[in-house]
């Protein structure tokens, strides 16, 4: 199962996630963010590492071409739009970059028909938790609404996941829609605090996934 860890502020801590077997890095470009990845990494720092992991940019409402000048800067392969971009954006970013799309989701909402309009523009999804504003809320999402759903695109599973959760994740993957479960997303429950994250949490929870 790939893992992704999201909120990376320190350039250390990116080397020593990919030694420790982490698929994707996720770093924030939103400036109202506690770990707004701009603060601390500079782009030509982040290119110059030469680092494997796949480096993931998250991106709310941001302008196109600004988003592109980041992009290129800190030489992103994904990008995930958490705003309120619409299909016809995401098209355009997708002749461009790997493009995941975020669905910040409630208990009762109609996923099928709200992912509908993207199915051709992104490239993948996201499942979040309803929150107020934007950016991940780190409260608990309910994975088994996802159950019933049929989804054609691939998705990365977050909304508060920690180190207890490797076991119902496990179990989750082997569940029909679990087939299209791409990666899981991980963030403030694996931190020591904003930014900074708890290696040896990450390590543990990595052990206990099924791959």
């Amino acid at each position: 199962m790939r893992v992704k860890v999201c909120g990376m502020t320190q350039l250390d801590q990116v080397r020593k996630i990919e030694e420790l077997g982490v698929d994707f890095a996720g770093f924030i470009f939103y400036p109202k963010s506690p770990r707004f990845a701009a603060r601390h990494i500079r782009g030509q720092e982040l290119r110059k590492a030469k680092l494997r992991i796949g480096k993931v940019g998250v991106f709310v409402n941001t302008p196109y071409e600004e988003m592109m000048r980041t992009v290129d800067e800190y030489g992103l392969d994904m990008v995930q739009l958490h705003g309120d971009e619409n299909p016809h954006q995401c098209e355009l970013i997708a002749n461009y970059v790997t493009v995941i799309k975020v669905f910040r989701l409630g208990e009762n909402d109609p996923i099928s028909w709200l992912i509908k309009p993207f199915e051709e523009s992104c490239d993948m999804i996201l499942f979040d938790t309803l929150g107020v504003g934007y950016g991940g809320t780190g409260k608990k999402f309910n994975w088994d609404v996802l159950k019933p759903v049929a989804l054609d695109k691939l998705f990365f599973l977050s909304g508060g996941i920690e180190p207890e959760d490797a076991e119902k994740l496990n179990a989750f993957s082997e569940e029909p829609v679990g087939k299209k479960l791409f990666s899981i997303d991980i963030n403030s429950r694996f931190e020591l605090s904003s930014g900074v994250k708890d290696l040896e949490k990450i390590e543990k929870f990595l052990k206990l996934l099924e791959k």
